[in-house]
């Protein structure tokens, strides 16, 4: 089974009152098609310096990542850009959808930037977000939805692309348990269906069974679970 991501040796060091400071120490992480990994580890500990980099925001002081196969490093800014709208799918905390767009037209505007034509992006649209069972909040806008329906909103955005890699930073911290598992579940039923794959940042340990492997963030490496 081929690897969809890859990060090879990757650091990160920052400068903290002219003194440096290393957050990632030769990092290293492989993630198959179909796979879903959990990262865990205390406040601090470098997750979301892991996430940016991983999900092509942030340049590694060194090191490689690589997204199917192809370095993602030493490309322009626009070229970044693109990756990111057309390769990686990103799901927050908080939904974050625009206040003024419907349901449907969140999911447009993504791929209308890269380029579907409106009549494609109608259809795939009301397709993903028939599978999120919402089918029923097309016309709905963000502020008239519930908690779970804005993540699942969120997942199907993130998925509006076809994106190869899904990252996920804390999903299910605004949810209530039952939803949390459910805004994981549909994760877990996208990548494994599409054989995509997926990373989710978590401190909630109620979705580790869902995934396939558990690691944890320790002085800057990636270590698995006990």
């Amino acid at each position: 089974m081929r690897h969809l991501l890859e990060l090879q040796q990757i650091t990160q060091t920052f400068e903290d009152g002219g003194t440096e400071r290393k957050i990632l120490d030769n990092l290293n992480l492989e993630v198959s098609e179909g796979e879903i990994i959990a990262v865990m580890g205390p406040s601090g500990s470098g997750k979301s310096t892991f996430l940016s980099i991983a999900g092509a925001l942030l340049v590694p002081t060194g090191g490689d990542v690589r997204l199917e196969g192809t370095s993602i490093l030493n490309k322009s800014k626009q070229e970044l850009s693109e990756l990111r709208l057309r390769k990686i799918g990103f799901i927050f905390q908080s939904a974050n959808l625009i206040p003024y767009l419907k349901v449907q037209e969140q999911l447009q505007l993504v791929a209308n930037l890269a380029g579907q034509v409106k009549a494609q992006s109608a259809k795939r649209s009301a397709e993903l977000l028939r599978r999120m069972d919402l089918s029923h909040r097309l016309q709905a806008y963000p502020d008239k939805l519930s908690g779970g329906e804005r993540q699942r909103v969120a997942i199907a955005r993130a998925l509006m692309n076809d994106p190869a890699v899904l990252f996920a930073d804390e999903p299910t911290a605004s949810l209530d348990a039952a939803r949390g598992l459910d805004v994981v579940n549909l994760i877990a039923q996208q990548v494994r269906g599409q054989a995509k794959s997926a990373v989710i940042v978590t401190h909630d340990e109620r979705v580790l069974p869902l995934c396939d492997r558990v690691l944890f963030l320790e002085e800057g490496k990636l270590v698995a679970g006990k």
